[in-house]
């Protein structure tokens, strides 16, 4: 379980690092934009490989029973997770409705999770998720992030939706399971 929270720990320090006024700003001054950018992915890459690591020696140890709905709420809300994360780097228009779609996508992905997951390092590692992304969207907002005004063509946002729905089904499908151990479908 170490594993798991130093591996918690070190993504979300690095991703939480724009939270904090003029830290960035001091990192990219200290150690250059190339050597901030190598930094930051190396010590959010080591924090990927140890929350795995430590998720996969973490003992099952049940902190809660996932309510019954939970099972009935996951596919839908998993597919409309994976819209948002197709939409945040696609011109469409849902930007103009919300400036974070790929945040808000952390959001489901991150409590749909909780509703299906019981056990200590699910909660640890979904729970972390959950609390980063409202953080990370309210950073964002105090920084200036806006809404789209511009308005797109309505086949970018069925390009989106078709996009990220097809996503979800092969990483339901096959990628789940060949990955995270456990089928979905």
């Amino acid at each position: 379980m170490n594993f798991l929270i130093l591996g918690i720990v070190l993504f979300f320090t690095m991703h939480l690092v724009p939270v904090v006024p003029g830290f960035r700003g001091w990192l990219i001054t200290s150690m250059g934009e190339v050597g901030y950018k190598v930094a930051y992915a190396l010590v959010s890459l080591a924090g990927i490989v140890l929350m795995v690591y430590g998720f996969s020696q973490t003992p099952v140890e049940v902190v809660y029973v996932p309510p019954a709905w939970g099972r009935d709420v996951v596919f839908v809300v998993m597919a409309l997770s994976f819209v948002l994360f197709a939409a945040a780097d696609m011109k469409s228009n849902v930007k103009r409705f919300t400036r974070h779609p790929m945040l808000w996508g952390i959001v489901l992905w991150s409590a749909v999770h909780l509703s299906v997951n019981g056990n200590l390092a699910e909660v640890l590692l979904f729970g972390a998720f959950l609390i980063y992304a409202p953080i990370a969207m309210l950073s964002a907002n105090i920084r200036g992030a806006s809404l789209q005004q511009e308005k797109r063509p309505i086949k970018k946002d069925v390009m989106a939706i078709v996009g990220g729905i097809i996503v979800f089904a092969i990483f339901a499908k096959w990628l789940h399971p060949w990955l995270i151990g456990v089928a979905v479908i």
